[in-house]
């Protein structure tokens, strides 16, 4: 099982601190995922980089809306010179600040662009299990199949038994199965009103209920032979990681 860690790319320090922190740890996270976020000046690719310097397997995320497709990948001779062997396509959400230019681009587009393009390039895709029904979930990645992703990874579960529903769809996939702390009311409200979220009847944001759902989830996961994306959002790294880990 491959374990993976979303790493939010603030900037250069504050990941090197974090990547630090993981290895004195000595837990057994195998990848880092580098999300590409508008807000900061570093972008996925160059966070990437950094974590394949503390030895660790890196995977940058492209956001589809921000690639022109008349033009070669805007990133591609940096995944060359660096070494960057997997890439994560999502769609992106539309920026606030509109002076960003955006693209009536679809992840399809762009994964079909890196397998064109860097064709020694590992491709995934993601999985949103809330966006809609899973009869149309399972349509778009069978489309992204199709495009060129070789795996997938999925929006944070709350609920084991969703888990298992979308475990027999996906039997023959590889999947890195997505986890992320929710720690307060906030945060709640946020995965229910943005990304449509129906937390179990006994979820509660704390660090305990968080931690213990995390370990029974990998525990699944072992048995359905997946792979775990942890995105320790907004909480101590250390406490959580350790917690799950121990």
């Amino acid at each position: 099982m491959t374990v993976s860690v979303e790493l939010v790319p603030r900037d250069k320090n504050i990941l090197c601190q974090e990547l630090q922190e993981l290895k004195d740890n000595k837990l057994p996270v195998n990848l880092i995922n580098i999300p590409e976020l508008l807000r900061f000046n570093m972008h996925s690719w160059e966070g990437a980089s950094i974590a394949k310097s503390y030895s660790f397997d890196a995977m940058p995320h492209v956001r589809a809306l921000d690639i022109n497709l008349e033009y070669e990948l805007p990133m591609k001779e940096y995944f060359i010179k660096n070494k960057l062997n997997k890439v994560l396509v999502i769609t992106g959400d539309p920026p606030q600040d509109m002076s960003h230019k955006v693209y009536p681009t679809i992840s399809t587009d762009i994964i079909r662009k890196f397998r064109d393009e860097l064709p020694d390039i590992k491709i995934f895709a993601g999985i949103d299990q809330y966006r809609s029904s899973m009869r149309h979930e399972l349509y778009h990645i069978r489309r992204k199949i199709q495009a060129g992703a070789s795996g997938f990874f999925t929006q944070p579960f709350f609920d084991l038994r969703y888990i298992q529903i979308y475990a027999e769809m996906l039997e023959d996939i590889n999947v890195y199965w997505g986890i992320s702390p929710v720690l307060s009311e906030r945060s709640v409200s946020y995965w229910e009103t943005k990304n449509n979220v129906v937390f179990p009847k006994h979820f509660t944001p704390t660090m305990e209920w968080n931690i213990n759902f995390a370990r029974k989830v990998i525990s699944l996961v072992k048995n359905y032979g997946g792979n775990i994306y942890i995105m320790p959002i907004k909480t101590d790294l250390k406490k959580y990681m350790s917690g799950i880990f121990s």
